[in-house]
């Protein structure tokens, strides 16, 4: 289509209408399901991690329990506060591209409906179905709800279910939150002989379990999720762990 009244978006940036997913699948399926995962066991992993690799470097420095608890609480405090803040940029960007690409849609609709239904005709035409076939749905789904049908074929999305960057935000905050929270109390409850032992082993628990529902919520293989997850955090903590023995010895 070659009337493109924002010059800063176009049908050539759109998602290709027959590579995108149904309303359903977008919905209630995997797209939704990644959503939250990315903000969700992502967020916890990251705080797992991050507030892990942290404490234990700390600990290959010093035994002192203050310096442990300090060095913790920073890091998961300032950890939620970064992942909140990014997936709320993240997502305000990403809704305001979507808002975008629904203006131009509204417009198309309004200036131009015969050359959208032929659009909207040829979309079912190419998933299968005859051209008067593909002609009628489209008729129908057009006067029922223009705009839903014609975001949903051409470009994947629900005008009624955009992402919220406030709901992105708030469960990327509370998951690195409950995430970070498990490596600092191993660290800090155990006596001091056992505090990295007891903290590698928690984290490494931590780990597979993420990896495993990251795994079931994706519908991809478990055993391949889990043994990432853990190579990743099990690896940078005994670098990090690492990493703070020489410094401590330096000092």
């Amino acid at each position: 289509m070659d009337v493109q009244p924002n010059p800063e978006v176009s049908h050539s940036d759109l998602p290709h209408a027959g590579a995108g997913h149904t309303h359903e699948e977008q919905g209630d399926g995997l797209g939704s399901r990644l959503n939250w995962l990315r903000a969700g066991v992502l967020g916890a992993n990251d705080g797992i991690i991050s507030v892990a690799g942290l404490v234990v470097g700390v600990a290959g420095a010093t035994a002192d329990r203050t310096a442990l608890l300090t060095a913790g609480v920073a890091g998961l405090v300032a950890g939620s506060l970064s992942m909140a803040g990014g997936e709320y940029v993240s997502v305000s960007t990403q809704r305001d591209t979507e808002l975008a690409m629904l203006d131009l849609e509204r417009w198309e609709l309004e200036n131009i409906p015969e050359a959208e239904l032929d659009e909207l005709t040829e979309i079912y035409r190419r998933k299968g179905l005859t051209q008067e076939l593909a002609h009628q749905v489209a008729v129908q789904l057009t006067a029922h709800d223009a705009l839903g049908a014609h975001a949903e074929a051409e470009l994947g999305l629900d005008p009624e279910a955009l992402t919220s960057p406030w709901h992105a935000a708030g469960a990327s905050f509370v998951a690195f939150f409950v995430g970070a929270m498990l490596p600092l109390i191993a660290i800090l409850l155990p006596p001091t002989a056992w505090r990295v032992p007891v903290c590698f082993a928690a984290v490494a628990l931590a780990l597979a379990l993420t990896g495993y529902l990251s795994a079931k919520a994706g519908k991809a293989r478990v055993q391949p999720a889990i043994i990432r997850n853990l190579a990743v955090g099990l690896l940078g903590m005994a670098i990090t762990y690492s990493v703070g023995a020489l410094v401590g010895r330096a000092v």
